[in-house]
């Protein structure tokens, strides 16, 4: 992601949103802490890996949670981090420490959710999805994405690091990109897939959004109600006619 600013018409561009806020530093350290951890120990991975046999099977319901801090490579942790940088910096001052945390696990958990239901659906590669590992905190940077597309649309993103599109667009081309590769095993598209659904949801119930709408309509409506009792007509704009958030 890059960002610009103007001077006497001069253009000129910053790569990244600036120094760490603290819950991304924090979120850094324990992905980096715990990839060192299954470097040393690889058999963590099958007990805080993603496994959906083993989540059902065995109950073992902590995986949910713990899968997003794994990582299977290097550049698989140095792609998550620094996106979880790039991106999550800003949320997290837009939003505040708290709701940002809450909302990283709320689409980190809604990922695994989205794997754990499509690995039961009856298809090849759901029977074989049911007995992988997903690991990465790919479903949660996807939340992130989403958040970030609704808060800036039009910020340029940089698309397979290539060339700058705006932001809603590009989560748009990503989204597609995981809808129909759900179902390729090699990687964890379903993930991704709910990390953009319960993102969306999260903030459309969570910070306003559908609830304030609903809210604003039915009071609208009865405001309306009450007028068509008592006979009130509005000599101009109402202040009832704006959203109540």
């Amino acid at each position: 992601m890059s960002r610009y600013s103007s001077r006497a018409s001069t253009l000129s561009y910053a790569f990244g949103p600036g120094p760490v806020s603290p819950a991304v530093k924090w979120i850094i350290i324990a992905n980096i802490a715990a990839f060192l951890l299954t470097s040393i120990f690889p058999i963590v991975v099958q007990y805080l890996g993603l496994i959906p046999q083993f989540v059902i099977e065995r109950r073992w319901i902590w995986q949910p949670f713990t899968y997003m801090f794994l990582h299977a490579g290097i550049f698989h942790i140095l792609w998550n981090m620094l996106g979880i940088w790039m991106f999550g910096v800003e949320l997290e001052r837009q939003w505040g420490t708290q709701f940002f945390l809450r909302y990283y696990a709320v689409t980190g958990v809604g990922a695994a959710v989205t794997t754990l239901l499509v690995s039961l659906l009856p298809f090849g590669f759901s029977s074989a999805m049911y007995g992988a590992v997903t690991m990465g905190a790919s479903g949660a940077l996807y939340g992130l994405l989403l958040a970030f597309a609704l808060y800036y649309p039009t910020r340029p993103i940089l698309m397979f690091m290539l060339f700058p599109i705006p932001a809603k667009y590009f989560v748009m081309i990503i989204g597609a990109i995981a809808f129909f590769s759900v179902d390729q095993n090699r990687v964890a598209h379903a993930a991704h897939l709910g990390g953009l659904i319960f993102g969306y949801l999260y903030l459309q119930n969570g910070r306003g959004g559908l609830s304030a709408e609903i809210k604003y309509r039915y009071l609208k409506w009865k405001m309306n109600r009450l007028r068509r009792k008592f006979d009130v007509h509005a000599g101009g704009r109402s202040d009832w006619d704006r959203h109540v958030h």
